[in-house]
């Protein structure tokens, strides 16, 4: 054994005299540039490409590396043995994990297999700078075979940024955005003021035949995959959906559910506050792609319903004789939304600064609205929120009761006898929901036979209120449309006759 050592010792200390010859009879740059040539030999017979993604490019941050981290962190299979780190980015809603020094994670992109590396060394010192740099040197080692390139790259980038991307908008908490101050900025030149978007609302939970909900997911899905689509056909990647209704058919849940279900950020356009057209071109202008343009009750909102009978547009006030202009003046002078300008917003110029936008309208009353705006390319798709249907009403006791298909055997006949008269209720969705919350501790059953009291009532009354009229019922009412017509006419015809009275008296007076 102690020859064995010996013999080690003498290996090692011919080696470390062999080391001192070579670094006192070849200089630094000679070894430097044997060691370059030694390496791209290896890399020559290598049947693998390596790419290096650095932390920092120059100065500045390189967004590959922190997309590449995000995207490993969820998709990526790590080794075995890898060690993740764990993080939480700031208004984030989920952990993200992240690769530790000098491992390993390993994906699949087309059927290619490729291997991440995580390096990080430490940085020379360095003097002095206005921006100090990490102590650390950090970067993504991609190993690919070479056979491989033209398949994985640039495609394999892409997918990860594209991945990275759609990750870190899902991660985040969504924002519900107003325009409180109209189209004026705040102090970092905004003019939306973003509060958290937390609402509940699924198409899971959303009370409407499963049939058209899947329609209406289907159709979002096509929109939120289709950027080869829209780019091929020359058409701005956005999409305009109309829901019109009775009032509580769920339309707000509906814009909730769509948000939820696509990650989108809502802006909810509130056009009383906007005074121009120009302000509302500045507010389309400072919305972000991936989001929903919501306005609601775009019929009450402002008067956009009838063109020929709108009133003549206000003119430029004139300035005085001492070039000053009068405030009252100037405050009425072109400070309104024009149907022009909001027709221009949804499929103008305008609307195509942005992509894969959608503009939502809600309205109880489509009739009202200009045809112009809901024609195909500006609304593109119209989703009628109608009364509660046996379908929905299966969901909403789903929700509230937790009452599912197999478990309504004790309340058959209740069942039964809903099925028969929900239609003839016309019942919404929010006033099954109410009398479902005010009963939801009584139980199941007390709960769906109150709730089918309530739609036999509703249902007994208007059949009251819709009754057959009798005849003497219809000429009553024809006299009385005849009379409110007349009523209408007679003050036209005297305002006729006071017209023509005075042209009379006249003449007459002109004849001597």
């Amino acid at each position: 054994m102690r020859e064995y050592w010996t013999s080690l010792a003498s290996l090692m200390g011919a080696l470390a005299f062999l080391q001192g010859v070579l670094h006192a009879v070849f200089p630094a740059e000679l070894r430097a540039a044997v060691a370059r040539l030694l390496g791209r030999a290896t890399q020559a017979f290598s049947p693998y490409c390596y790419f290096d993604v650095t932390e920092t490019e120059g100065m500045s941050t390189n967004e590959i590396y922190d997309a590449v981290q995000l995207y490993l962190s969820s998709t990526a299979a790590p080794a075995a043995g890898a060690r993740l780190s764990l993080s939480r980015p700031h208004n984030a809603s989920s952990f993200t994990f992240g690769l530790a020094a000098s491992d390993r994670v390993f994906d699949t992109f087309r059927g290619a297999a490729v291997t991440w590396e995580h390096v990080v060394a430490p940085r020379q010192s360095q003097g002095f700078s206005w921006r100090p740099l990490p102590e650390e040197k950090r970067r993504f080692t991609l190993r690919i075979h070479r056979g491989d390139r033209d398949k994985l790259l640039p495609a394999y980038f892409d997918h990860i940024l594209t991945s990275a991307a759609d990750i870190r908008r899902r991660s985040l908490d969504r924002l519900l955005y107003t325009n409180a101050r109209g189209g004026a900025m705040d102090a970092r030149g905004l003019p939306w003021d973003p509060v958290p978007f937390k609402h509940p609302s699924t198409f899971d939970t959303l009370a409407m035949d499963p049939d058209r909900k899947a329609a209406i997911m289907a159709d979002l899905r096509d929109f939120a995959d289709g950027s080869a689509f829209y780019e091929r056909t020359g058409r701005a990647w956005k999409r305009g959906y109309i829901l019109y209704g009775p009032p509580g058919t769920g339309k707000s849940s509906m814009i909730a559910a769509m948000a939820n279900y696509l990650g989108y950020d809502v802006y909810d356009l509130e056009l009383t506050e906007v005074g121009s057209n120009a302000e509302l071109r500045k507010l389309l202008m400072k919305t972000t792609s991936k989001s929903i343009i919501v306005i609601e009750d775009i019929d009450c909102s402002v008067d956009l319903t009838n063109r020929a009978d709108a009133p003549p547009a206000p003119t430029k006030p004139r300035p005085n004789i001492d070039g000053t202009i009068d405030q009252d003046a100037s405050a009425g002078a072109a400070r309104s939304i024009t149907l022009s300008g909001l027709l221009n917003f949804t499929d103008g110029l305008w609307s195509c600064c942005g992509s894969e936008r959608i503009f939502v309208f809600t309205t109880n009353h489509i009739e009202k609205l200009d045809p112009a705006l809901l024609r195909s390319g500006r609304m593109d798709m119209h989703i009628f929120m109608s009364y509660c249907s046996f379908p929905a009403l299966k969901i909403l006791l789903k929700n509230y009761l937790g009452l599912q298909d197999d478990d309504s055997d004790g309340c058959a006949a209740v069942m039964a006898g809903l099925e028969e008269w929900i239609d003839a209720a016309e019942i919404t969705p929010a006033d099954v929901s109410e009398v479902l919350i005010k009963n939801r501790r009584s139980g199941r059953k007390e709960a769906t036979e109150e709730l089918l009291e309530v739609v036999k009532a509703r249902a007994e009354k208007r059949r009251r209120e819709s009754g057959p009229a009798t005849p003497g019922k219809e000429a009553g009412d024809n006299e009385e449309e005849e009379e409110e017509k007349r009523a209408l006419e007679s003050p036209k015809e005297g305002k006729k006759a006071g017209m023509d009275g005075p042209d009379e008296e006249t003449e007459a007076k002109k004849q001597p």
